[in-house]
């Protein structure tokens, strides 16, 4: 085996198997079949990325199709949310379906299915069907209604369809093994009674298909070559196979399910139900917020696209579950952030410093580097003037030999600035202080070329001019839920380990350049870290989501 086989994953090794067996590689065809009852997260990444993935590798068609079987759930909102992350996340796909646009197929072959005796209508409530099946060590009981005649079936499944019963009535089941070992395969339900409007059929059906029915067969009407799924769906493969068994044709492609790992990252959940509960509770803002693990959370908190593919090729593609430290993936989101990051000066937790021996109402704009790691990033000009802005945290009156910030009688360089001294300091009455003052040297200038202007201290700060200073917004973001896996303990609510610092509001100030930011573009406020603006940001305050830290200690293996 060469290198190149030796590096496939064991998904592109099935295909590669395929084409050698003779399937045309003009045959292949993948999907990405969401529902509609939510928005995507983070999990949905790995099979988004690995289905589009391998349709630009091997040059296939990918279909966006929507399983949209539920109506309760599903609704419009789901659909332009899901169609909107594809899209942000670079990903074009070749048709956009729904498996509502099969109903009529779907129905017609569950009436030939009956015509085999392969299906029948039961009137028995869904308790007691669950309680018939019983469980995989004891063999399920068959339903009276089992081998009722099979005209008596179409004929109730007819009335089923026009709405002439309540829902709950009955149900069309599959007549399949209800000794099986595998529950899925014990007379699944195929139809039940559902008499809601659907986003896009309107009121037209009052039964609906269920999820495992209609999602093989759409898979098989669309001729995808490879169905890949989550590994939680392997034990339904055999009852996909068996309804494909039903309906299949000769000559055309029988596909082929596959199942992969999914991906659960720490601190994160990735169950839709959770992630409705978290919304509907106002524990988050939205589906949106920048603490959910949803692709749109992560877009609005300043996540790229590439980092997040970066991601999910490190991750890569297995069989086996496990947790992933969400460090791995703030780690690719600060290396691609470090290579497109605009660097602002901003100051958080602001003190005013007064430099007493440069001249009052005059102003001077600095040139500074857009992003040092991108030499096509050109610089811009920020203001300077004699009251400047600096982090709180970055004076000390006094402080020891490893603190390299200004402290009384200490010098720094402001970035891209001066060289400035600590001379006093003003305090209330709390003992806080209120405002610095300094001296600074004028023949210290950055880049003016002059000896001074060369001369090494070994503090850099970043500041912003009082008087030309923007007010902004900062909301740091922080681990919604205080534990790796919040809903691994069945016995305790995962909603007890919300974090009640996952969200703190700071008023800063930022140079004005920031005033014309745009929503979603990438910044590093320098010496503390990633931030982006926020649609909820005014003219008169915009609003920055700190994306990530600077820095952090992690480095994957």
């Amino acid at each position: 085996m060469d290198d190149e086989k030796k590096s496939l994953n064991f998904i592109e090794q099935i295909i590669e198997d395929d084409l050698a067996a003779g399937l045309p590689q003009d045959k292949l065809r993948f999907r990405f079949p969401p529902e509609p009852n939510g928005y995507l997260h983070v999990g949905h990444t790995k099979a988004i990325c690995i289905n589009f993935g391998l349709g630009e590798k091997y040059g296939a068609p990918v279909n966006l199709r929507f399983d949209d079987t539920n109506p309760e759930k599903e609704e419009q909102e789901f659909v332009d949310s899901i169609k909107a992350d594809i899209e942000w996340l670079g990903f074009k796909y070749d048709q956009e379906l729904y498996a509502s646009d099969y109903f009529d197929q779907l129905y017609d072959w569950a009436v030939q299915m009956i015509i085999d005796g392969k299906a029948y209508v039961d009137e028995q409530p869904s308790e007691v069907i669950t309680e018939q099946r019983k469980n995989p060590f004891e063999n399920g009981v068959e339903s009276p209604f089992r081998n009722r005649p099979v005209q008596e079936s179409l004929e109730l499944f007819e009335k089923m369809k026009k709405g002439e019963f309540e829902e709950g009535a009955m149900s069309l089941r599959a007549k399949i093994d209800m000794t099986s070992p595998n529950m899925n395969m014990r007379d699944p339900v195929m139809y039940r009674i559902l008499k809601r409007p659907h986003h896009r059929t309107g009121d037209k059906w009052k039964i609906y298909p269920m999820y495992d029915w209609a999602h093989g067969e759409s898979d098989y009407i669309e001729q995808i070559s490879h169905s890949l799924c989550s590994l939680e769906f392997e034990n339904h493969r055999p009852l996909y196979n068996w309804y494909l068994d039903q309906v299949y044709e000769e000559n055309t492609t029988r596909n082929k399910q596959r199942e992969f790992a999914r991906m659960n990252v720490s601190y994160m959940i990735t169950s839709k139900r959770k992630l409705q509960r978290l919304v509907a509770e106002k524990a988050v803002t939205g589906w949106d917020d920048p603490r959910m693990p949803t692709i749109s959370g992560m877009r609005r908190l300043g996540f790229t696209p590439t980092s997040i593919k970066n991601f999910i090729e490190r991750v890569g593609v297995a069989k086996r579950e496990n947790l992933i430290d969400i460090q791995l993936l703030e780690f690719f989101v600060r290396e691609d952030l470090n290579k497109v990051a605009t660097r602002v000066m901003a100051v958080v937790d602001p003190v005013k410093l007064v430099i007493t021996n440069y001249p009052e109402n005059e102003e001077e704009w600095l040139e500074t580097e857009n992003n040092p790691e991108d030499e096509n990033a050109g610089s811009r000009k920020v203001p300077f003037s004699r009251e400047i802005f600096i982090e709180r945290e970055d004076f000390k009156e006094e402080g020891n030999k490893k603190f390299f910030r200004l402290k009384l009688g200490g010098e720094v360089r402001l970035k891209s600035a001066y060289i400035i001294k600590a001379e006093s300091v003003d305090k209330d009455e709390n003992g806080e202080i209120q405002t610095i003052y300094a001296t600074y040297d004028p023949k210290s200038k950055s880049g003016s070329g002059t000896e001074e202007s060369l001369r090494k201290v070994k503090g850099t700060l970043h500041w912003v001019s009082a008087a030309h200073a923007l007010p902004i917004e900062v909301r740091i973001y922080d681990r919604l839920f205080t534990t790796p896996q919040p809903d691994a303990e069945k016995e305790t609510d995962f909603m007890e380990f919300i974090n009640p610092d996952s969200l703190k509001f700071v008023q800063g100030f930022a140079e004005p350049s920031l005033a014309d930011a745009e929503i979603g573009h990438p910044y590093q406020f320098q010496r503390i870290g990633y931030f982006t603006k926020d649609r909820d940001s005014t003219p008169e305050k915009p609003v920055f989501n700190r994306t990530v830290t600077l820095k952090d200690g992690y480095k994957p293996e």
